[in-house]
């Protein structure tokens, strides 16, 4: 790693506190081809003292006998930025431990997403341990609230679904396109977001030739869309969201429904609205083919298209992303850019892997 940053600083000290899963291994990759970031610490409690390229040898050339670490908060110590990405329910109970050791967290995880307290027990089953940390946490959604995140201490990344949805509906809420209830998100993901612990439910037999729609009526994303809306465009959203498991390693399609709220409202003028919102964010792509997931793998960028359907009287507005990337570790990094005071695309491609 370069000692320097565009010829002159040295590269901010980071660490990653959950660093042997599918998000973390992300950040690996993207932190060695950062040249304003440096790893010092890479964590993994259920893997520590495993090498690295062992279980990842696709690190291998970046990181050879590197070990991942137990964590401990004296690993720490006086980093530039924490990058947080452990299984929900387990931040609430370390962040408040990291605070005051590092100069900024960005929680990967849907642990301070939430605003409101009670909703936690609502969707997530549990009582939040931290409460008194939620109103201190910027949610981190670049391209919506840019100018709360730049410099900000405590930032909680966007989910993958969730910013999926979120990025294809804000624009057409703010212009007062569509109305905010009786929004329909059906949205498809692959498998690596459930993280690589193996699960009943993800296993090779279970998923391949095999399309699941799950957590009917009842996912954890739900409050944060409706949040984030809310947050942004001033509407009260009420969404509808379900999402499906399909057979692919990673990306997401999320096909969003709304109601007109404009008399006469065309696919031109949806497609405007977007190009319009979006005009001068570097990662956002809006074009009138039809998007796909192979097209931003690997990539932190999002792909968008809208259609006015005069017949039943609906908007469709599609978004594409890759989960592991601008679903997550990308994001995470475009937000440690801007809390960090780097140049936000600084270490991330707007162009995807293909085939």
């Amino acid at each position: 790693m370069s000692s320097q940053t565009n010829g002159t600083a040295s590269p901010k000290r980071v660490g990653v506190v959950g660093a042997s899963g599918y998000t973390g291994t992300e950040l690996l990759r993207l932190i060695h081809g950062h040249p304003g970031l440096e790893l010092a610490a890479a964590t993994g409690d259920s893997k520590a003292g495993t090498k690295i390229a062992d279980l990842y040898p696709s690190l291998a050339a970046a990181y050879g006998d590197r070990q991942y670490e137990a964590f401990t908060p004296e690993l720490i110590d006086g980093l530039d930025l924490v990058f947080v990405g452990l299984p929900h329910g387990i931040s609430m109970s370390v962040v408040p431990h990291m605070r005051g050791r590092v100069g900024h967290i960005v929680d990967l995880g849907s642990d301070f997403r939430l605003h409101d307290k009670t909703l936690y027990p609502e969707w997530y089953k549990a009582e939040h341990t931290a409460p008194e940390l939620l109103d201190e946490f910027v949610y981190g959604l670049p391209e919506l609230f840019r100018d709360k995140i730049s410099g900000a201490e405590l930032i909680a990344a966007t989910g993958c679904n969730a910013g999926a949805s979120i990025f294809a509906l804000a624009p057409l809420l703010e212009a007062g396109a569509i109305e905010g209830d009786g929004i329909i998100i059906n949205l498809i993901t692959g498998v690596s977001g459930a993280g690589r612990p193996p699960k009943e439910n993800t296993t090779f037999c279970t998923v391949d030739e095999n399309v699941t729609a799950y957590a009917l009526l009842s996912h954890r994303h739900t409050p944060e869309i409706e949040q984030a809306l809310h947050e942004r465009t001033g509407v009260e959203a009420n969404v509808l969201f379900t999402p499906h498991l399909a057979p692919m390693n990673r990306g997401i399609i999320s096909t969003c429904y709304g109601r007109p709220a404009q008399d006469g409202l065309t696919s031109d003028d949806a497609l405007q609205i977007l190009a319009d919102f979006y005009a001068d964010e570097p990662f956002m792509v809006v074009d009138e083919r039809s998007p796909s997931t192979k097209a931003v793998t690997g990539s932190n960028s999002v792909h968008l298209t809208a259609r006015v359907d005069e017949r039943t009287g609906h908007v469709m507005v599609i978004s594409v992303l890759d989960n592991l990337m601008k679903g997550a570790s990308g994001m995470a990094v475009q937000n440690a850019n801007l809390a960090l005071g780097l140049d936000e695309t600084m270490g991330l491609s707007s162009i995807g892997v293909y085939p």
